[in-house]
């Protein structure tokens, strides 16, 4: 069953609808917390050891916070590969002749897909620059993302990487939000005003919300 699912095309669009929800969810929690930066170092750097005490004594240190990247390294790795496939699927059924009445459909999915692997690209640099420090620019210090986060939007690079990379998620999310909601049976014509209001919302909400860390820095707010 999980397999003719699977094979189908609307099971590829429903896992790439539901495992864009729970990276949707996941960058609102990650960008709320992001902005704890505003309130000092003890703020925020409090927020990463409670992140590994989280669900202790039943919880081991750590675990809940592993257990929430391991949820969210399979929605990933769902979400790539159903796009990639649904991708493949696209181009096989399109004929030619119909390549001038499909410009505005193909204009969005090859804004989706680009914006998917620049996602891809800045995810890899952000753990290797704040999670492992391998590509830190600064000394990179376990446990004090106050610190961290300094160092990395101190280097013009960093926040140009970072500024080009959120601005594709808006677009990503924007869109991604309307396609999961049809996916998932909310394409109703009642509802259609309050889906666009939702994700041009959700879109605008995280592109500031995450691009307001290194502009903080950038000015001086964050120091």
């Amino acid at each position: 069953m999980a397999r003719t699912l699977w094979d189908s095309t609307v099971g590829k669009k429903t896992v790439m609808a539901v495992s864009g929800l729970i990276m949707l969810a996941y960058l609102l929690t990650h960008m709320f917390s992001n902005l704890k930066v505003f309130f000092g170092p003890e703020e925020i750097n409090e927020y990463a050891h409670w992140l590994r005490e989280l669900g202790e004594p039943f919880m081991h240190y750590g675990w809940t916070l592993w257990l929430v990247r391991i949820v969210l390294i399979l929605a990933v790795v769902a979400h790539a590969v159903s796009a990639y496939q649904l991708s493949r699927l696209d181009i096989k059924a399109r004929p030619e002749k119909y390549v001038h009445k499909r410009q505005r459909s193909s204009y969005a999915t090859r804004t989706m897909r680009w914006g998917g692997v620049i996602l891809g690209l800045f995810v890899v640099w952000h753990i290797l620059d704040l999670t492992t420090g391998t590509v830190h620019p600064g000394e990179f210090e376990h446990l004090h993302p106050y610190q961290n986060l300094i160092d990395t939007f101190s280097t013009w690079y960093s926040n140009v990487i970072y500024i080009v990379a959120v601005s594709a998620l808006g677009l990503h999310v924007r869109h991604g939000f309307w396609s999961a909601a049809q996916t998932l049976g909310m394409g109703k014509p009642h509802l259609d005003r309050g889906l666009k209001i939702t994700a041009n919302f959700l879109a605008l909400a995280l592109t500031v919300g995450f691009v307001s860390v290194p502009v903080g820095v950038m000015t001086g707010l964050v120091s």
